[in-house]
């Protein structure tokens, strides 16, 4: 039983994983991630790299709004902008896709520092709309400006490749996907051990508090929509590689409440508990089709009430959580660890 856990240095208190055996389960966790795509069917593999790029994009959202405080209703837009702009570098400029994406989350990063200018002078529910109009904008941008974006006819990418290798199946793509997303995870967990990730929390918690610490708020906000945003559009770059198109609908509103639902389904200001969301969110659709298609005996319509029954569903869990469990998914799995480290003596 576990009865305690000193640290006696500063690097040892500020360490991701701190227990030998935490340690221990990321190296079975990593064994099981590379063992997965050898044993998985091609349906498997679909959502886990389903699961890859909504986690990166939903730790960007994480990070402005979790983290940072900031509201945001138009991340689905900044991964839209990720995917044209990957799109465009590796079709009309030749990138191959190690450049392509970066390049994606460049414009992204770009285009969140323009919708987050505003953040110095709004907030709250004002800047929610903001971001919600840039949603509606961009969304506009991806289907009119048919010179460049393709127009609803979209952008076909050939697969990505490295160094005469094709990741031209969902297994290839799976350790593409996954490895960014391992890397992308371990940077947004050191990020918030730095001094701009703390600022970041302190703008959160008392924004005229941590102005009067000496904290920039508009180099701070700025900062934050523009990370958030580069994470959006690395997932954007990724799902071109992925879908091997990328389609104005790809990117609606309802996205952007999918990503929100995930950061609040897993927990705010938790990294853990946007890989919980990330997961939990994605497979909550592929349950509901599973059981529309199981109400087709019965009734041959059925698969009509997919959509409507998933967006009721979304709404219903982001509430649900609001009112009876505010943490989301990683305070409940923090109790019950907590259950079994004094396990079995009583609290």
């Amino acid at each position: 039983m576990l009865i305690g856990n000193y640290k006696v240095s500063y690097a040892a208190d500020q360490a991701i994983f701190r227990t030998p055996a935490s340690r221990a389960w990321l190296w079975v966790l990593l064994g099981v991630a590379v063992a997965f795509p050898f044993v998985a069917g091609d349906y498997f593999l679909y959502l886990a790299n389903l699961v890859g790029i909504f986690t990166i994009a939903a730790l960007g959202l994480n990070i402005l709004t979790g983290f940072t405080g900031q509201i945001s209703l138009g991340h689905a837009a900044f991964v839209g902008v990720g995917a044209y702009a990957t799109a465009i570098a590796a079709t009309r400029l030749g990138l191959p896709f190690w450049l392509a994406v970066p390049a994606g989350g460049l414009a992204a990063c770009l285009a969140g520092a323009l919708v987050g200018t505003p953040s110095l002078r709004i907030k709250g529910l004002y800047l929610a709309i903001a971001t919600l109009a840039a949603q509606v904008i961009l969304e506009w941008v991806f289907t009119n400006w048919t010179g460049m974006t393709g127009g609803i006819r979209g952008i076909n990418v050939a697969p990505a490749g490295l160094w005469g290798f094709e990741f031209d199946t969902d297994r290839r793509v799976y350790f593409l996907v996954a490895g960014l997303a391992a890397f992308h995870t371990w940077a947004a967990a050191n990020l918030f051990r730095t001094r701009v990730g703390r600022a970041f929390i302190a703008v959160r918690d008392r924004d005229i508090s941590a102005e009067l610490m000496g904290i920039d708020l508009f180099r701070t906000k700025i900062s934050a929509f523009m990370i958030s945003s580069y994470y959006a559009g690395i997932a954007g770059g990724l799902w071109v590689y992925f879908a091997k198109v990328v389609t104005p609908e790809s990117f609606p509103l309802s996205l952007s409440i999918q990503f929100l639902a995930m950061i609040i389904v897993g927990g705010l200001g938790s990294i853990k508990g946007t890989l919980f969301g990330a997961v939990f969110v994605t497979l909550v659709p592929e349950g509901l089709r599973a059981v529309v298609q199981g109400a087709t005996a019965y009734s041959p319509d059925a698969m009509s009430w997919l959509a409507p029954m998933k967006d009721i569903v979304f709404g219903a869990m982001i509430v649900g959580f609001l009112v009876f469990e505010p943490h989301g998914l990683a305070e409940i799995w923090n109790r019950i660890r907590r259950f079994f480290w004094l396990w079995p003596f009583p609290k």
